[in-house]
């Protein structure tokens, strides 16, 4: 039977008794990476527990060489005291009396250092976790702009974050989740911006989880903090991110963000059907440009949403259509129904999406290739499918790739085929049906108690303007008001205001851009580098 927390008692004076019992408890011998190492320090035996491959050689020669130094006097008349007061150069030390502390530290990383005669053991925060250098996020590319983005190291995450924060109300609050895995997870807020009853609900669902572990990082945490009633609806009650860019923008504007170790992927919360619509290119070019940009991407993702369902009803039923839309329907039908042949290039153009994930980047445009053009070309060709089944599909699947959520984009995919099925059965009357159930989700769906849908539901016309259309950063000076932030304004300097606008729904860059926020009523501080 595996030991629980608080079942493996306290540490003794004895060495020999308290490195039998963590020796049992870590594998030490039956795995190859729990490494005991025993010495002599000023007359007193001694010994490090640690995890190989945590602990480079360098950082050990460091905590070493001071140690091996040590007088027998200088340890007396208490060791411990000594050896931390005197001989460790290390900023993160720490103490721990219970042997779960020690387990618990152990396998986190850290060294510990345990004395004979001593009841305490030194806990060494010197560990070096294997880590990839900060590169730009595949999905989440711009033209200009930065080039990091988060990785795998929870650590190094938070400082991508304080580098763009350099406020001293930012909170990271580290919690532990898992009884086997015990993974780090950080609770990221701006404390005199984000609504703290907001940030007690997250702190409280995420201590609220009683699981084995997380082995699946940010999803699995997802899939316990938001609940049951979130797991059958395909649109995204959170969202994700890569870049420390918007993630600062992000709380900023009074949201929360959570990180996971392992992970490089970050969730924020809460979140609207307006945050996945939106790009941090948008905030990287002229007004104008971003707010162009930002206006041909809403109208991609709803073709795609809407427009192949549409046509195909209309081409169902063309004897209900006006003279002047009889033009609508395929020239020639093909050999399957049509409702069918959308349904197979949907599939299709999914088959093909998930080969590219798993075939060699060096064969992945020879794939496509053979998948887009060859197979689309031939299934027109030999009667399979029409022409114009082909080229909405492809229509489709750009307003798809548009999304710069990933999420959203499965959402609006199968949303699609549902609507395309029922349009096919029965009509206009079946996509009527199809988009009524699908509104009705929308609006009923919260995140965080935060209506899915604000600002359309419950109509803010300020809010809404700003977020259909990209506005100057200097024109945004409230947060959006749905989050009841602590401090409901954002300072900014130069150009005009207009207290009465909202903030963007979501942006991804421009509250960041403008370094700190107002503090009752003081003046915004500028976080410019040096």
């Amino acid at each position: 039977m595996r030991k629980e927390l608080g079942e493996t008692g306290r540490l003794t004076r004895d060495l020999e008794e308290n490195l039998a019992r963590l020796r049992e408890v870590l594998g030490a011998g039956e795995s190859f990476d729990v490494i005991v190492r025993e010495f002599v320090i000023g007359g007193r035996r001694a010994a490090l527990l640690f995890i190989d491959g945590f602990a480079k050689d360098d950082v050990l020669t460091n905590v070493l060489r001071p140690l091996l130094s040590a007088a027998r006097e200088e340890l007396t008349p208490v060791p411990l005291e000594a050896v931390l007061d005197r001989f460790l150069p290390y900023i993160e030390v720490d103490r721990a009396r219970d042997l779960d502390e020690v387990v618990e530290a152990v396998l986190s990383g850290p060294l510990a250092l345990l004395l004979d005669g001593s009841d305490e053991a030194a806990l060494i925060d010197a560990r070096q976790y294997p880590a990839r250098s900060p590169e730009e996020p595949e999905l989440e590319r711009v033209l200009r702009g930065s080039r990091d983005g988060f990785v795998e190291t929870l650590v190094f995450n938070t400082a991508l974050i304080r580098r763009r924060v350099r406020d001293p109300d930012l909170r990271v609050e580290l919690l532990s989740v898992g009884k086997r895995s015990r993974s780090d997870i950080a609770v990221i807020y701006i404390k005199d911006i984000a609504n703290a009853d907001l940030v007690a609900a997250v702190r409280g669902r995420i201590e609220e989880i009683r699981a084995e572990a997380v082995p699946m990082a940010e999803k699995t945490l997802e899939e316990y903090v938001l609940g049951a009633r979130s797991w059958w609806n395909p649109f995204p009650l959170v969202r994700y991110t890569e870049r420390p860019d918007v993630a600062a923008a992000h709380l900023f504007e009074g949201h929360v963000l959570v990180a996971v170790d392992t992970s490089p992927s970050l969730i924020i919360l809460p979140t609207t059907f307006f945050h996945h619509l939106q790009h941090a290119e948008e905030y990287r070019e002229n007004v104008v440009v971003g707010a162009y940009l930002r206006l041909v991407r809403f109208l991609g993702i709803a073709i795609s949403w809407v427009g192949p369902p549409l046509w195909l009803a209309a081409a169902l039923n063309r004897h209900v259509l006006p003279a002047w839309l009889q033009f609508v329907g395929p020239r020639e039908p093909g050999n399957i129904p049509l409702a069918l042949q959308f349904v197979m290039a949907e599939v299709g153009l999914d088959l093909i999406r998930l080969a590219l994930i798993h075939v060699p980047t060096a064969l992945g445009t020879a794939l496509g290739f053979i998948g887009a053009i060859i197979l689309g070309d031939i299934a027109a060709e030999v009667g399979l499918f029409a022409t114009e089944v082909v080229l909405y599909v492809a229509l489709a699947a750009l307003g798809t790739f548009a999304t710069p959520s990933l999420e959203f984009a499965m959402a609006v995919r199968l949303s699609r085929l549902f609507l395309l099925v029922l349009g096919g059965l029965f009509g206009f009357v079946g996509l009527g049906v199809g988009l009524a159930a699908q509104a009705a989700l929308l609006l009923t769906t919260r995140s965080f108690r935060v209506p899915y849908m604000w600002p359309l539901v419950p109509f803010n016309a300020a809010a809404l303007f700003g977020t259909i259309v990209r506005k100057p950063v200097p024109l945004r000076t409230v947060r959006p008001s749905i989050l009841k932030t602590a401090d409901p304004t954002l300072a900014q300097s130069g150009g005009s205001r207009e207290e009465s606008d909202e903030g963007d729904a979501g942006s991804d860059g421009a509250p960041g851009d403008g370094g700190g926020s107002r503090r009752n009523g003081g003046t915004g501080r500028g976080g410019g580098g040096r």
